[in-house]
């Protein structure tokens, strides 16, 4: 019984340590999927605003609340691959009047659709290298997760993400 009640302070000093890390994990998975996200950005379909490798915080709060609006960057669920998630600029939400560029790599064609209800028309900035609605059509409003409003990493790229203006 000595043996037991010597360990005693380490088994309750070890029980507090795991339910304090325990409660900051749920409190980081509540935020992470409710609040704000840390994503990598990863590809040059965002160029120049965003770069290969940028750190970027997003808040999922005006996505959530159906206050997206054009010029906004975005993080998306892939309609091509579910299981991956892309970044892109809104240019046009449900009701807007979108014109674009079928290729701009091949010709000066364009094409003008109507975005329809519950849905966004999304393009990368970098229009020559980016997949994008010009291929798949406009993107069910379901799939946009959350709005880029901070560039976090590098230090040297840190800035607050403002509107730009879609043309």
């Amino acid at each position: 019984m000595g043996k037991l009640l010597e360990w005693m302070p380490i088994v309750k000093d070890a029980l507090h340590k795991t339910a304090v890390a325990a409660n900051i994990l749920c409190l980081l998975h509540v935020t992470n999927v409710h609040l704000f996200s840390v994503v990598k950005l990863v590809g040059p379909s965002m160029l120049p605003a965003f770069n290969n490798g940028n750190f970027v915080l997003s808040e999922r709060i005006t996505s959530r609340s159906g206050k997206v609006r054009s010029g906004d960057a975005v993080i998306i669920r892939s309609p091509e691959d579910p299981t991956k998630v892309v970044c892109k600029r809104v240019k046009g939400v449900e009701g807007d009047v979108v014109s674009y560029v079928v290729d701009p790599n091949k010709s000066d064609e364009q094409k003008t659709v109507e975005v329809p209800k519950g849905h966004v028309w999304i393009e990368g900035d970098n229009i020559n290298n980016s997949r994008d609605s010009r291929q798949f059509g406009a993107v069910p409003y379901a799939l946009v997760e959350s709005r880029i409003f901070i560039v976090v990493w590098p230090s040297e790229d840190f800035r607050l993400i403002r509107k730009y203006k879609v043309m």
